[in-house]
């Protein structure tokens, strides 16, 4: 058995990083939602808008990120093991990353038009960040919750392969459109990070439902 659980028996457990995981899932939520509203917008203005403001949740969430390490830097009893609370905090943050990454591509290339594919792996990934919020609010009651939590992890799955088939779909149709050459290269740039923000929320899925098979 390691130190930690040993002593994690006689010690009281900090808790301070659940209010903090919670905290970076709802800047997900945040920019996910701006995320949808980027590709359904076509207002030039709001979409220059939408991408600055998912780029200021972005910096949100690396100062929540910092946070979260500084405290398991300075916390001898985590509620879990410390590698696995570094790894959650590592995925959802790479997640922000990701979707702030698709967002500022749509800024430097300014395409001509967007194609629905896009909005539909917005779509998709808004509700990924729904059920990683969800199933991060029950960490804190794990044992209890741990059938919530796995319906969470197996609908975060589902939605990453339905996210594969729209990209697959939505990248064929991009192929067999008549726009230039240079508008499809923007686009597929665009559909690659958006099929690499759904994977992203998959990899949290994949962390999440490890810790339940550890824990609960």
């Amino acid at each position: 058995m390691k130190i930690n659980s040993i002593l994690s028996i006689f010690a009281p457990k900090d808790v301070k990083f659940f209010p903090l995981l919670e905290e970076t899932s709802d800047i997900l939520i945040i920019a996910t939602e701006y995320l949808c509203e980027l590709f359904s917008s076509e207002n030039r203005e709001r979409t220059t808008e939408l991408c600055k403001l998912i780029k200021v949740e972005e910096t949100k969430g690396d100062k929540v990120t910092g946070r979260i390490f500084k405290a398991l830097n300075e916390t001898f009893i985590t509620p879990f093991d410390r590698e696995d609370i570094s790894e959650l905090t590592d995925e959802m943050d790479d997640v922000i990353d990701v979707v702030n990454r698709a967002a500022q591509k749509v800024l430097l290339f300014s395409p001509q038009t967007l194609p629905p594919a896009t909005l539909r792996l917005a779509e998709i990934i808004n509700k990924g960040a729904i059920e990683i919020q969800a199933a991060v609010r029950e960490l804190s009651n794990l044992k209890k919750s741990d059938k919530k939590i796995r319906t969470h992890t197996k609908e975060i799955k589902r939605l990453e392969e339905e996210a594969d088939g729209v990209y697959e779909e939505g990248t064929s149709s991009l192929f067999r459109s008549d726009i230039s050459p240079v508008e499809l290269i923007k686009l597929k740039e665009i559909i690659q990070e958006l099929e690499k923000s759904a994977n992203k929320v998959n990899n949290v899925g994949k962390v999440l439902k490890t810790i339940i098979v550890k824990y609960a």
